[in-house]
């Protein structure tokens, strides 16, 4: 029988470069998406399937994220005074229950897999999940929920994958496959980083989550660096799919890559959409904005 998916690692000490200087003072991972910040939905996700423990493997300059799911005392107690029960629900309901989340640091930026590996001690020798929180997933079952079910029936390792043009591929990793498991499950045989234009093994790129199992922190540990200098979580993966098997599942629903400003600003619209009272101001806006000529390069 296989154990439990009970902890997931969400790294969270990227710098956020790309968003500067928004993210000087303010974590990448704590920008908005509509309402909420990007952390929360991904948090979200993770206990929609049934995560207990969530582990933050921090940065420097990263304390706001341990706030934000902590109690506010005075603004709790202000909104209190105020009856406004609406928005103490809310900030209930997004908040864990004591003990379900653990803070650990990872002191230099050595890479994804060296975050990962920080987390060892935390998730001892079970299977976990990684989520990797540049990455939301819009979908009516959670993402990690699909990977979850899937892991039942098969165990192992899993990856999740979403296709993409075949002329983009060279951007992302991307998984070979072997034995179809059903419509959207394969076993893999291969992942390859950022394949050379026209060598892909297929238009299936690595999303962002993953189900491993706990063998994979001593094979961190021994990982050198690799692309970027960095020590990545993709070679250990490899090295562990020798010993252990591997699955793909192509999840139901769609990615935004949130480390971007186009996947943010995507993300932003989408779930703005989902609001019925946005989408009646949003939609008359962006027929506008879609009339106008481009702006000159």
């Amino acid at each position: 029988m296989n154990k439990p998916i009970r902890k997931a690692v969400l790294p969270v000490a990227g710098l956020g470069t790309r968003f500067l200087p928004a993210t000087k003072a303010v974590p990448k991972e704590m920008l908005t998406i509509v309402d909420r910040p990007i952390i929360q939905y991904v948090v979200d996700e993770a206990r929609a399937a049934g995560i207990e423990h969530i582990v933050f493997v921090t940065g420097r300059n990263k304390h706001v994220i341990e706030d934000h799911f902590d109690m506010a005392y005075e603004l709790e107690d202000t909104l209190k005074a105020r009856n406004k029960t609406a928005a103490l629900e809310l900030l209930e309901k997004h908040r864990p229950q004591p003990g379900s989340t653990s803070f650990t640091r990872q002191q230099a930026p050595l890479g994804l897999g060296h975050a990962i590996w920080c987390a060892r001690d935390i998730i001892g020798n079970e299977p976990f999940a990684v989520l990797l929180p540049d990455v939301i997933i819009k979908s009516q079952v959670s993402c990690l929920k699909q990977m979850v079910d899937l892991y039942g029936q098969v165990g192992g390792n899993i990856i999740a994958v979403e296709e993409v043009p075949d002329d983009q591929t060279h951007n992302y990793g991307i998984v070979e496959l072997a034995k179809e498991i059903n419509g959207n499950a394969s076993h893999i045989s291969n992942m390859v980083e950022k394949p050379a234009p026209g060598t892909a093994p297929s238009n299936l790129m690595i999303t962002g989550r993953y189900i491993l199992q706990p063998e994979i922190f001593e094979l961190l540990s021994h990982q050198g660096a690799g692309a970027g200098g960095e020590i990545q979580l993709t070679d250990s993966m490899l090295a562990l799919m020798k010993e252990q098997p591997f699955a793909s599942l192509k999840f139901e629903g769609r990615s935004y890559d949130c480390g971007n400003k186009p996947g943010f600003l995507s993300a932003n619209i989408a779930f703005g959409m989902d609001d019925p009272k946005l989408a009646e101001e949003l939609v008359p806006f962006m027929m506008e904005i879609i009339g106008r000529p481009l702006a000159a390069e």
